[in-house]
C-alpha cells in the first residue's frame, strides 16, 4: 500500500492520508474504523454504481459490525444540483443520522462533490471519507476538500471547503472504467505534468501506449505521481488564496464548455480542450515558451482526448465568454492560470499565479 500524506495545518487538525493499492474496497471497514470511526455510515453513490459497488460496500461494513445505509441519486453531472443535495440531507434526517455519523463518498467526481457538500453542511458538518471510482476522481477531485453543486449560472458556484478524513484509491476499480472515462482522467494527469513536473510529463509522452493499455505498473505510477502533485499543491494553499490557482489551468475554458453544453461534454474532455486553448493563449500573450501548446496538444491527442469543442454542443463564442465571466474564478475580469513552459506555471512580478487576458485575445483562441 502506498500512502501519501496531505499535511494540512496542524491547528485545524485537517491532515489526512491518501492510500493507493489494489483490493482496498475489501479493506474499507478496517480503514474506516481507523481513520473515521462513527456510529453509522451514510454511503452515498450514484445510480450507476449502486449495484456495482454500493451494495457490496454496505454489506461489507455491516458484516464488520459497522452500521451503514446506502443513499443513491441519479448519475450524471446534470444531477449535481441543490435539489440532489437537499434530498440526500432530508433522507439522512429521516433515517435519524446524528452528528456521530460519517459520510462515505463512493463514486466519481460528481458523487464526491455532492456527498462532500452533504457532509460539510449536514448538522453543520460531519466527517467524511472519499472512495473514488474513476481515474479523474482518484488523482484530482477527491483531493483538496472542495465540495459543491452546480447552479444555472455555472459549475461549482455553491459549495464549501471540507477536508475528508481519508481518501481510498482502489486501483482495481479502474479495470472496468469505460475508455472515454479513463481518457478523461488522463487529462488531469497531463495537467499535473504541465503545472509541476516536466519529467512526469515526459513519462506520459514516453509511456502513452502502455498507460492506454492500462498496464498495472504504469497505472499505479500515474496515480501515485498525480496524487503527490495534487497533495503538495493543496497543502501549500488550502483555501485557494495563491498557488493552488495553478490547478485551474484549462479549467476556465473547460467550465464554460461544460456549462454551455449542459454537461454533454465530460469534465476531463472539456479540460483537454481548455488546456489546448489556454496554452495557445499563453503563447499569444508571450508568457509561454514557443512550442508549449504544440507539445501539450500532441500529448492530449496521444491519450485519445478531444482538442476542439463539439460543434453545436458547447455554445457560441458569445455564450462561452459569458460563462467564463460567471465562472467562480473570474472575479470580474477573466483570469487564467497559464504555463510558462512544461513543468512550470507563469507567475507575475507581483507574485500572482493568474493573469488577465483581453476579450480580443480570448475570442481569438476559442472562436
Amino acid at each position: 500500500m502506498v500512502t501519501v500524506r496531505v499535511p494540512l495545518p496542524a491547528e485545524r487538525d485537517e491532515a489526512y492520508d491518501i492510500v493507493i493499492d489494489r483490493g482496498l474496497l475489501t479493506e474499507l471497514p478496517h480503514l474506516l474504523r481507523d481513520a473515521s470511526p462513527a456510529a453509522r455510515y451514510a454511503v452515498i453513490t450514484d445510480s450507476h454504481l449502486q449495484s456495482r459497488y454500493g451494495e457490496r460496500v454496505v454489506a461489507a461494513l455491516e458484516g464488520a459490525g459497522l452500521p451503514a445505509q446506502l443513499f443513491a441519486f441519479p448519475a450524471g453531472e446534470w444531477n449535481k444540483t441543490r435539489d440532489t443535495w437537499s434530498g440526500l440531507c432530508d433522507r439522512m434526517l429521516a433515517g435519524r443520522f446524528g452528528r456521530d455519523s460519517a459520510v462515505v463518498a463512493l463514486g466519481g467526481g460528481v458523487v464526491g462533490d455532492v456527498a462532500g457538500f452533504v457532509a460539510a453542511t449536514y448538522l453543520r458538518g460531519i466527517p467524511w471519507v472519499q472512495v473514488p471510482t474513476s481515474l479523474l476522481a482518484m488523482i484530482d477531485s477527491s483531493i483538496g476538500g472542495k465540495t459543491g453543486v452546480d447552479v444555472p449560472a455555472g459549475k461549482n458556484l455553491v459549495g464549501a471547503f471540507h477536508q475528508p478524513r481519508l481518501v481510498v484509491a482502489d486501483l482495481d476499480v479502474l479495470a472496468t472504467l469505460p475508455p472515454n472515462q479513463f481518457a478523461a482522467g488522463m487529462a488531469e494527469a497531463v495537467k499535473h505534468g504541465v503545472i509541476a513536473d516536466a519529467a512526469y510529463f515526459a513519462l506520459l509522452e514516453r509511456e502513452a501506449d502502455r498507460i492506454g493499455a492500462r498496464e498495472p505498473a504504469m497505472v499505479e505510477s500515474v496515480v501515485r505521481r498525480s496524487v503527490e502533485i495534487k497533495a503538495e499543491v493543496v497543502a501549500a494553499d488550502v483555501r485557494e488564496a495563491g498557488r493552488r490557482a495553478v490547478l485551474n489551468f484549462g479549467h476556465t475554458v473547460a467550465h464554460a464548455i461544460e456549462t454551455t453544453s449542459r454537461y454533454e461534454v465530460l469534465h476531463g474532455e472539456a479540460v483537454a480542450i481548455g488546456m489546448r486553448m489556454e496554452a495557445t493563449l499563453a503563447e499569444r500573450l508571450g508568457v509561454a515558451a514557443p512550442g508549449t501548446a504544440d507539445r501539450i496538444t500532441a500529448l492530449l491527442e496521444r491519450h485519445a482526448l478531444p482538442l476542439d469543442r463539439p460543434r453545436g454542443e458547447s455554445g457560441s463564442t458569445d455564450e462561452l465568454m459569458a460563462a467564463m465571466t460567471q465562472d467562480k474564478k473570474g472575479r470580474g475580469a477573466i483570469r487564467f492560470a497559464l504555463p510558462a513552459r512544461i513543468g512550470q506555471m507563469h507567475r507575475t512580478e507581483r507574485g500572482d499565479w493568474t493573469i488577465d487576458a483581453s476579450e480580443e485575445a480570448i475570442r481569438a483562441v476559442i472562436a
